[in-house]
């Protein structure tokens, strides 16, 4: 008596082709696995930045609602990882009043962030005759009569992470620095640290 499995006809592609089906999906359960461990014994954290002192130290709105401008600040950058550097390729910063941009981008020296590191950065945001809209002039001198001027200050970064011996590839980081200076202090260099410590928005 002959036997017939059913299996003498098939197709040895077909068979080929399901083995490594299986192999692929067995190959990504295995990855994920993986980065799920990595990421639950890491746990990694985003970089934390606050404002330490910020100052006026050059402002001029002109009557054609144009901005000429010099602001300094300290920036305190946290890396919160224990076992995670950053590496920090590409920075600059700027300040930004009612969604517009009022000076020019400032770069700023790229750095290595070691685990549970403390960065000070203090860069100078210049602008020279920035046109305004009206309504942002306007509002800009309103403050300059109040004696403060309530602005933000953005940072982007392209970053890397270092685990040991492994970098990631880069990723871009977003912070956004809420400061308050005093036109008290304006072109004397002397800081009013209004509102210091002030913990900035973080996005990765």
């Amino acid at each position: 008596m002959v036997k017939d499995c059913g299996r003498h006809n098939e197709n040895p592609w077909k068979r080929f082709l399901s083995r490594l089906c299986g192999c692929l999906v067995m190959f990504i359960i295995i990855a994920l696995f993986i980065v799920l461990v990595v990421y639950l014994t890491l746990r990694p954290q985003k970089p934390r930045f606050y404002v330490q002192d910020a100052v006026i130290q050059q402002w001029n709105v002109t009557r054609d609602d144009t901005l000429t401008s010099s602001l300094r600040f300290t920036i305190i950058s946290r890396n919160p990882n224990d076992r995670i550097g950053v590496y920090y390729d590409r920075i600059s910063g700027y300040a930004n009043y009612l969604d517009q941009q009022i000076t020019a981008y400032s770069p700023i020296t790229p750095f290595y962030q070691g685990h549970n590191d403390i960065n000070v950065i203090s860069p100078v945001l210049y602008g020279s005759s920035v046109p305004l809209a009206p309504f942002v002039a306007d509002h800009l001198r309103a403050e300059q009569q109040n004696g403060i001027l309530t602005v933000n200050m953005r940072i982007g970064a392209k970053i890397r992470w270092k685990v040991g011996t492994w970098t990631s590839g880069q990723y871009l980081l977003n912070v956004n620095c809420f400061a308050v200076l005093g036109f008290s202090s304006c072109c004397n260099g002397s800081p009013l640290p209004l509102q210091a410590g002030t913990r900035c928005e973080v996005d990765v």
